[in-house]
């Protein structure tokens, strides 16, 4: 009497050679007939043949290895190599958008694309808890909410909020519900913001993904398309310092040459570096100017000095003041 799962042979086939087989594990044809009996299917060697095959031909890499006299089977290329598991699972971990529930959950789903030899390698070697993490549950709702919007050329409302000091989300303007126009989703500084035209002043502002609540599509078309053609997004991620607000300003830097990578690494290759003299370089840069761009070139402790304009070098003392002399 043939097992009842009989029609579902392939599939369980599949599972077997995806999950206990690699390109250090590997099973014989007696071994796959054991494996596949435990699931209840009754399979004689030609059968498992043609399957393995078929296997093949649909795009699942069965490959056949002898040795000592012996024949061994096992699963070779998939969609994602094991070191590629691994710098995606490890962003997963460490990205404080991702709540740590979102991020253990997402893990475990990656890990199921791995031999289970190779996924116990990689839970082991990954650490969530402890991280800093965000608080907000419903962030992935949110960023559904915008790609439908987005696909549809639709406009979102949602409420805006930040933490108090009691951990309670506290809504920014007594609850206002902005009404925007999505354009598209930036990633900065391990935060996820939505680009957005607001439809009030008439030009683009960012928001930050999991400081949103109660998005929803509305059936009222976008605006600012114009305006976004012409938006280089890389650009404005640069300009807007930690994606903080403030006024645009062009900025001379004279940094020391050590600070090369620091400059690039937060400007981009395309940055101009001017020689000064054997030490120093000077370079020019658009920067939204906020306490955070200020406080970064604070920390740099004088290998990085603001030489202009006059009014952010005013600015740059203001703050230096408050931080030590108040």
């Amino acid at each position: 009497m043939r097992g009842k799962n009989q029609k579902l042979k392939l599939l369980f086939l599949a599972k077997i050679m995806q999950e206990q087989t690699d390109d250090t594990h590997m099973l014989t044809m007696s071994q796959i007939i054991d494996e596949l009996a435990k699931y209840d299917i009754e399979a004689q060697r030609k059968s498992v043949y043609d399957d393995l095959a078929a296997l093949n031909f649909y795009g699942i890499e069965i490959i056949k290895y002898q040795e000592f006299g012996k024949t061994f089977y096992y699963c070779g290329a998939r969609d994602f190599e094991l070191a590629e598991l691994h710098i995606i699972i490890d962003a997963i971990a460490s990205s404080k958008f991702i709540t740590e529930k979102k991020s253990k959950e997402l893990i475990e789903k990656l890990e199921h694309m791995a031999s289970n030899y190779d996924a116990k390698l990689i839970d082991r070697d990954v650490y969530v808890s402890g991280r800093v993490k965000n608080m907000n549950e419903s962030i992935f709702y949110t960023v559904d909410a915008i790609q439908n919007a987005i696909a549809n050329n639709h406009r979102i409302t949602f409420q805006y909020f930040s933490w108090n000091v009691d951990k309670e989300m506290e809504l920014k303007h007594d609850g206002k519900v902005y009404d925007i126009s999505p354009w598209a989703l930036l990633w900065d500084n391990e935060n996820y913001y939505l680009l957005g035209y607001d439809n009030e002043v008439k030009d683009f502002k960012h928001y930050r993904v999991d400081k949103m609540l109660h998005t929803e599509e509305t059936k009222d078309k976008r605006q600012g398309e114009a305006k976004f053609n012409k938006l280089d997004k890389e650009i404005y991620t640069k300009k807007h310092f930690r994606m903080f607000g403030g006024e645009e300003e062009r900025i001379s830097l004279l940094c020391k040459n050590e600070m090369a990578n620091v400059i690039i690494d937060q400007f981009g290759r395309d940055v101009t570096l001017r020689k000064v003299d054997e030490e120093h370089f000077k370079v020019n840069v658009d920067v939204v100017v906020s306490n955070q761009f200020l406080s970064w070139v604070i920390a740099l402790e004088g290998n990085v000095m603001i030489i202009g304009p006059d009014n952010v070098k005013e600015e740059l003392k203001e703050l230096l003041k408050k931080k030590y002399m108040d």
